[in-house]
């Protein structure tokens, strides 16, 4: 089996002033927050944003696993759509201690080169802030972070950048290549 060298990044922010919104995209772009556990909705925008882009870990879940994960206190997923059609979304997670994690960002790739990531980014990173205020017993946020690398789209590290975000560790490791699975075989195949 062959390898790939990925580099990985971790990025940080330790006050809501450090957040620098992108524009809001002009037409009826708007943001959902997914409320209803449904392990079919998440696989599919997992599948569908990262497909193309070697996300695999989440692929051999089950749904319990899935229904596991989305209804444990503190995790949100939020939804961005461009005239009704769901177009991306970013997945938080509570970690204690007043740590969000964005465990997931993207956007599926008919919706890449719109404007509409930045504003994604900055609305979720802002939901990030304010996640405590929606769920009693977790603890105000004082920190947001996430790991973007190599295998993430050519603008991501610089989106992450550009709102706020501050470098804090980088790491390179060869991992397997392994063929970009889509959403379904063949999808992204030009």
């Amino acid at each position: 089996m062959t390898t790939l060298s990925v580099t990985t990044w971790s990025l940080e922010q330790t006050a809501p002033t450090d957040l620098r919104p992108a524009a809001v995209p002009e037409g009826d772009v708007r943001m959902v927050r997914s409320e209803v556990p449904s392990p079919e909705f998440s696989r599919f925008l997992y599948a569908s944003v990262g497909g193309d882009i070697r996300w695999t870990d989440r692929l051999g879940w089950s749904y319990a696993r899935w229904r596991e994960h989305l209804e444990r206190p503190g995790v949100e997923t939020w939804v961005a759509h461009d005239r009704g059609t769901p177009a991306g979304y970013v997945e938080l997670e509570a970690q204690g201690e007043g740590v969000v994690e964005i465990l997931y960002f993207g956007l599926l790739p008919a919706f890449r080169g719109r404007r509409i990531g930045g504003h994604l980014l900055s609305y979720g990173v802002a939901r990030a802030w304010d996640l405590a205020d929606r769920w009693p017993g977790v603890k105000p946020t004082a920190r947001v972070w996430l790991h973007t690398c190599s295998k993430d789209g050519e603008h991501a590290l610089d989106n992450y950048l550009r709102r706020g975000f501050r470098l804090f560790d980088t790491t390179v490791e060869d991992e397997p290549d392994v063929a970009t699975p889509g959403p379904w075989p063949g999808a992204y195949s030009a």
